[in-house]
C-alpha cells in the first residue's frame, strides 16, 4: 500500500483551475455567449472518463462523446467560471500559456490524463501540435516545479515533453498520484 504524499493530486481539493492541465496538452477553451467551454480529444475512453470525473469534481457539468473520427472527446458545459481560463489561455484565437502558470498537482494530473504516456524508462507529456508557441513555456513551467523535461518531436505530429531520470520521474509520480482504475490506465501511468 502506498502512502499519500502531501504534494500529490489527491491531497489538494478540486478547483476549476485544475483543468488548465488539459490546455497544456491538446485541450481547447472557447468563449461561448456568456461563458466558456473546455474540451479535449483523447486517445482512450478511460482518459475521457477520468477527465470527466475531474471536471465533475470541480462542480462543472461534463460530457463524454466522440469526434466524427470516433475518437473520445470530453468537454464541459458552457460555464461562466471558465471565462477567466479562456482569457488567460488565449490571445485572439491562439492558445497561449499564462506567464505565471505553474502546474500544481491536479493540473499535472489532468495533463497526464489527457496526454501522458510511458516511453521505455521515461515518460512523455504530450503537447498541442497546433500550438507550437506553447511548447517552450510549458517546458519552463515544468522546470520551475522541479521536473526538468526535454522537448521532443517539435516538427512532428506528436510533440511532447520527455521526463527522464529517477529523481524527475519520482517527483512526477508523487505529484500526479495513483492512476485511475483499470489496466489500460495503469499501463499508461508514470512509474519509477
Amino acid at each position: 500500500m502506498s502512502q499519500l504524499s502531501f504534494f500529490s493530486a489527491e491531497s489538494v481539493p478540486p478547483a476549476v483551475a485544475d483543468l488548465t492541465g488539459v490546455l497544456a496538452a491538446a485541450g481547447q477553451v472557447v468563449t461561448v455567449g456568456t461563458g466558456a467551454r473546455l474540451s479535449v480529444v483523447v486517445d482512450a475512453v478511460w482518459r475521457a472518463a477520468a477527465l470527466a470525473e475531474m471536471m465533475t469534481a470541480t462542480g462543472l457539468q461534463a460530457e463524454v462523446t466522440s469526434t466524427e473520427e470516433n475518437t473520445p472527446l470530453v468537454r464541459t458545459a458552457v460555464d461562466v467560471r471558465l471565462l477567466g481560463i479562456a482569457a488567460d489561455w488565449t490571445r485572439g484565437a491562439v492558445k497561449t500559456v499564462p506567464t505565471d502558470w505553474l502546474p500544481g498537482p491536479r493540473e499535472l494530473r489532468a495533463w497526464t490524463l489527457a496526454a501522458g504516456s510511458p516511453e521505455a524508462d521515461r515518460y512523455l507529456l504530450g503537447l498541442d501540435p497546433h500550438a507550437p508557441d506553447t511548447h517552450s513555456p510549458l517546458a519552463s513551467a515544468l522546470m520551475r516545479i522541479g521536473i526538468a523535461p526535454t522537448l521532443i518531436g517539435t516538427r512532428g505530429a506528436h510533440p511532447a515533453l520527455r521526463i527522464s531520470g529517477r529523481r524527475r520521474l519520482s517527483r512526477l509520480v508523487e505529484t500526479v498520484g495513483q492512476p485511475p482504475e483499470g489496466a489500460d490506465a495503469e499501463a499508461a501511468w508514470p512509474r519509477v
